[in-house]
């Protein structure tokens, strides 16, 4: 699947995961980074081109909006009821994922004792 069509299947690449997941309460650009690098220990760094790309994309397909902000400086976003439910539904995609491959990887560690 193209990362332009990730979006539109209710699929999200690892950056539009690790955004909404610091949007589950409201918060302008440089805190998303902050709160992403913060979540991940490092792990996972979102530069402000990625962000405000996949912002625009997550408000066009109704994931996210912009919150009415008397500070005109910063735009602070939030999730909306649709985004919400992907990051729940991706939550429990990740947790099969990390769960087939932890069988794949006992299986093989069960065959090289064997053999």
């Amino acid at each position: 699947m193209s990362r332009a069509n990730s979006l539109q299947m209710d699929q999200l690449t690892d950056s539009a995961y690790y955004i909404l997941l610091a949007l589950l309460s409201p918060k302008h650009g440089y805190a998303i980074m902050k709160e992403i690098e913060e979540l991940t220990e490092g792990e996972v760094k979102i530069g402000p081109a990625t962000l405000y790309t996949l912002i625009k994309k997550m408000q066009e397909t109704g994931y996210i909006l912009l919150d009415d902000d008397k500070d005109e400086r910063r735009k602070t976003y939030r999730v909306t009821e649709k985004g919400r439910a992907i990051v729940v539904s991706e939550v429990q995609r990740r947790l099969r994922m990390a769960q087939h491959g932890r069988l794949v990887l006992q299986s093989i560690e069960e065959e090289s004792k064997d053999g």
